[in-house]
C-alpha cells in the first residue's frame, strides 16, 4: 500500500500514476479536487516528460496551457541575454491542476478528500495519521507530498524548517487586454532586474502575454522583511495595498509597471521560502518526502515544480520496477544539488 500525502501538482501525479498501475494507492488531501487558487507556473520539457512518463495525456496538457518561445533578461546596467525555450510550457495553476485531479479521479487510488492532515507518526512499517478528528492506520510506503509547509516532514524532523529566502513574491493577471511595449515579444517571458549601485540584487519584474488573450500575466520578486504570518502563501490581495511598494521597487520600468497594475484588480502574495537538504533525515523505504516537502526552493529559481515532478517519477519508476524508493530518492537529492550548484556557476557568469 502506498499512502500519499498531498493532492497538489506531484502527488496527483504520483498517486494516480501508480493506481493506473494497479498498486493499491491512498491519497489524502484536505481541500476537495478541482481547479483551486493560486498563481501561474512554468514547467520545462523535464517537468512535462515526467508527468507524461506517470500516464498523464500530453495531449491534456498541452490543450490548456502553452509553449514559451524563449526567455529574455534584462537589468538596469543595460545587460542583455536570452536563452531558448527548453520545452517550457506556461500554466494557470489552477489548470495544471484541473487536469491532474480527473487523471487521479479516474485511476482507481483511493481519494481521501476533505478532512485536514494535522499530524503523521511513522514507525517502520505502520504509519498513523490524523485526519480530522480520526487516527487512520496505514501499512506499506508513506509519502509526504504535502508542500513546503508539510505535516509529514514536521513530524519526522521537526527541527528542518523553512527558512524566509529574502523575497516576496507577487503574481499579477491583467483583467482587460493591455497592449504590450513593442520591445517585447509574445510567448516569451520577459524579466527586468534592478541593480543596486553596489552591484546587488534588487527587485525583479517579469511578464508575458499573447496576442489572441485579454489577459497578460506578470510577477515582482521584492527583497524586504517578511510578511508576518507563519506560512508563505499570503493570499490574493487588491492590488491598490501594493502599488506603491511595486512601483517603489521598480523605477527603471515604471511606465510599464504602471500598465499592469493599472489593469489588475488582485494580486497573490507569498513570502518565498526555502527548505534545506542539509542534515536532512535519509529517504526511508517505509517513508520519504518529495518537491517542496522535502527541498523547497524560492520561485526565483524557476525550476520547483520540475523537481516535485522528478521527484515523483523516480518514485514512480522504483515502485513499478520494484526498487527501493528510498534509494531514488537519494539519489534525486544528489541530482538536485548538482542542478542548483551549475546554476550558481552559471549566474556568476
Amino acid at each position: 500500500m502506498v499512502s500519499v500525502i498531498g493532492g497538489g501538482i506531484a502527488g496527483s501525479c504520483l498517486a494516480g500514476g501508480l493506481a493506473r498501475k494497479g498498486h493499491p494507492v491512498a491519497i489524502y488531501e484536505q481541500q476537495h479536487p478541482g481547479p483551486g487558487a493560486g498563481a501561474f507556473l512554468f514547467i520545462d520539457g523535464r517537468g512535462h516528460d515526467a508527468m507524461a512518463a506517470m500516464g498523464v495525456d500530453r495531449s491534456a496538457l498541452q490543450e490548456v496551457s502553452y509553449p514559451l518561445a524563449g526567455l529574455d533578461y534584462e537589468d538596469s546596467r543595460g545587460r542583455r541575454s536570452a536563452m531558448p525555450s527548453r520545452g517550457h510550457r506556461f500554466w494557470l495553476r489552477r489548470n495544471l491542476m484541473g487536469v491532474l485531479s480527473e487523471f487521479v479521479a479516474d485511476s482507481g487510488a483511493e481519494l481521501c478528500y476533505g478532512a485536514p492532515i494535522s499530524g503523521v507518526t511513522s514507525s517502520e512499517d505502520s504509519h498513523a495519521i490524523q485526519r480530522g478528528a480520526d487516527v487512520v492506520a496505514a501499512e506499506g510506503l508513506l509519502v509526504g507530498a504535502d508542500g513546503i509547509d508539510s505535516v509529514v516532514r514536521a513530524g519526522l524532523e521537526p527541527d528542518r524548517t523553512p527558512v524566509y529566502a529574502g523575497d516576496v513574491v507577487l503574481y499579477g493577471m491583467t483583467g482587460t487586454p493591455l497592449d504590450p511595449p513593442p520591445t517585447t515579444a509574445p510567448a516569451v517571458l520577459h524579466f527586468f532586474a534592478e541593480v543596486a549601485e553596489d552591484g546587488s540584487a534588487g527587485s525583479t519584474f517579469g511578464h508575458i502575454w499573447r496576442p489572441q488573450d485579454t489577459a497578460a500575466l506578470w510577477f515582482v520578486r521584492i527583497p524586504r522583511e517578511p510578511l508576518p504570518g507563519t506560512r508563505d502563501d499570503i493570499g490574493m490581495r487588491p492590488v491598490d495595498e501594493w502599488a506603491e511598494t511595486v512601483l517603489a521597487a521598480t523605477p527603471s520600468s515604471r511606465a510599464l509597471v504602471s500598465a499592469f497594475l493599472a489593469h489588475t484588480e488582485v494580486v497573490h502574495v507569498s513570502n518565498a521560502r526555502n527548505v534545506s537538504l542539509e542534515q536532512a533525515r535519509a529517504p526511508q523505504d517505509s517513508v520519504i518526502l518529495i518537491g517542496d516537502a522535502d527541498h523547497a526552493i524560492t520561485p526565483a529559481a524557476g525550476v520547483g515544480a520540475r523537481d516535485a515532478l522528478e521527484d515523483a517519477r523516480a518514485v514512480f519508476d522504483a515502485i513499478i520496477g520494484a526498487d527501493s524508493p528510498a534509494e531514488a530518492m537519494t539519489q534525486r537529492r544528489k541530482q538536485i544539488l548538482t542542478d542548483r550548484e551549475a546554476a550558481q556557476r552559471a549566474r556568476r557568469r
